[in-house]
């Protein structure tokens, strides 16, 4: 497809030979000759030129009041303006809106060229860009959280409110594997300072000096091998979101340095002597007890409070077990994607075994087994026998101490098993001595059969009427 090119010139011999100049190299050409003319193309047909070419003075007005009304309109496409008599207060204007040249006429044919030609870059590279963040915008929306359960529901609720307001600083804890990055990347591309960048960073990954020069940059020489300046983290990511993984193992001084860099909305270089303005919005991710550790006096309490304005704790898969019937089709779509495989089929013995584990590692775990299952598969279905779960439909670390004797069972208070597993177990040993039946488990249990039957669903229990 042909690049667009608008021109707007009143004098009809100049309209004509660059219209005719540019179709014979091979731009698709309108060209206009009044500022109503111009306004009509731009706007009320919604045209989309890469390149604007335009006189400045048109018999009917000023050809940067439209491009002060296009950029409010959020048209994009570079402006060249040709003015036989440009003034100082013109030029300025013009750069101020946008325009990416001011030439005067006359203006050789060959100096035109180029500039015409570099527009035409420029704008194409914007675009990209723009579509690029589009796509990561519908990537990362708030419904990226999948999950009907209540817990994945009060997750999405929570970002909902918090892409809409604009706040500072967020913390967001969980168990490793649970999601706090994805958490992270729909604040930031969801929320107000998504034209910004999303800087990264796992605070676990860098021995101490690294760290320090990564956040906060250094200039030449401030230390061994600093042969030039550096630009920190929270410089890039000034008018954007700074992102720090597993801030609980950030050392105990450069929290100090964080906390005044936050507070201040400033840094200084390493080796320099200016303190440089910020703009961040910072977002820090921990599986750790902060609170604890500030008690222990590893994590100090004042930046505890300042990222704590707003805490967002992510639940484990295995408090939300129901989710995995819909993780489980989206990786297998992202894994047929590039692996270029057919997987569509999950037997109902898979679901029993996906949802029966207890899932330690959490959706980075369920995610690495749909991975491996879907690249070993030999056809439409998913084969079982790479789910190399633990054998059983409780795995060892989640039944813990629990035991039965008799009409009793014995459960474990010591924090070894989570309350699913629990209810999960008794259910279980119910339906075992009543064998299956699931009127006389419910009447044992003191419960309905609709609900027996929806903890019998959601637990994955086999065997079952």
């Amino acid at each position: 497809m042909a690049d667009s090119l608008l021109i707007i010139e009143d004098e009809t011999l100049l309209g004509t030979e660059l219209q005719r100049y540019y179709r014979r190299k091979g731009w698709d050409v309108e060209w206009v000759q009044t500022l109503a003319e111009s306004e009509r193309y731009l706007l009320k047909q919604h045209a989309e030129p890469l390149v604007v070419l335009s006189d400045m003075n048109l018999p009917d007005g000023n050809c940067l009041d439209l491009l002060d009304k296009a950029r409010q309109e959020g048209k994009d496409g570079e402006w060249v303006i040709l003015t036989g008599y440009g003034s100082v207060p013109d030029s300025v204007r013009a750069l101020r809106l946008g325009a990416f040249e001011f030439l005067e006429k006359p203006c050789a044919q060959d100096r035109l060229e180029l500039v015409i030609n570099a527009a035409a870059r420029s704008a194409k590279a914007q675009r990209r860009l723009r579509e690029q963040a589009s796509k990561q915008t519908q990537r990362y929306s708030t419904g990226s959280f999948a999950g009907h359960s209540k817990a994945a529901h009060g997750v999405r609720e929570m970002l909902n409110k918090l892409t809409s307001v604009p706040f500072t600083a967020l913390i967001i804890t969980g168990e490793t594997g649970t999601g706090k990055g994805l958490v992270a990347r729909i604040l930031h591309h969801s929320g107000p300072r998504a034209d910004g960048p999303l800087v990264e960073l796992n605070c676990a990954a860098l021995p101490r000096e690294l760290l320090e020069s990564e956040l906060f940059g250094h200039e030449a020489g401030a230390f061994t091998g600093a042969k030039g300046r550096r630009r920190g983290l929270m410089e890039q990511a000034s008018g954007g979101t700074l992102f720090l993984d597993e801030i609980g193992e950030l050392d105990i001084d450069l929290q100090a340095k964080l906390l005044k860099a936050l507070e201040d909305r400033s840094v200084r270089r390493l080796g320099g002597d200016k303190e440089i303005s910020i703009d961040v919005q910072l977002i820090a991710a921990t599986n750790q007890d902060l609170h604890k550790r500030v008690s222990e006096g590893a994590f100090r309490a004042d930046l505890y409070h300042r990222l704590s304005v707003f805490n967002l704790d992510i639940p484990p898969l295995r408090r939300r077990v129901e989710d995995v019937r819909d993780l489980v089709p989206l990786f297998i779509t992202e894994y047929n994607i590039k692996a270029d495989k057919r997987v569509s089929m999950v037997s109902d013995d898979v679901w029993a075994q996906l949802q029966a584990h207890s899932w330690p590692g959490n959706v980075r775990e369920l995610r690495n087994v749909v991975e491996r299952c879907v690249l070993f598969s030999d056809d439409q279905s998913f084969p079982a026998q790479w789910l190399q779960l633990e054998s059983g439909n409780i795995s060892q670390a989640s039944s813990g101490g629990a035991r039965t004797e008799g009409n009793l069972l014995s459960l474990p208070l010591d924090g070894s098993m989570a309350l699913d597993d629990m209810d999960r177990y008794i259910i279980k040993t119910a339906l075992e001595m009543h064998k299956y039946n699931v009127t006389a488990t419910a009447r044992a249990l003191g419960t309905t059969r609709e609900t027996l039957r929806y903890r019998i669903q959601k637990y994955g229990l086999k065997h079952t009427v």
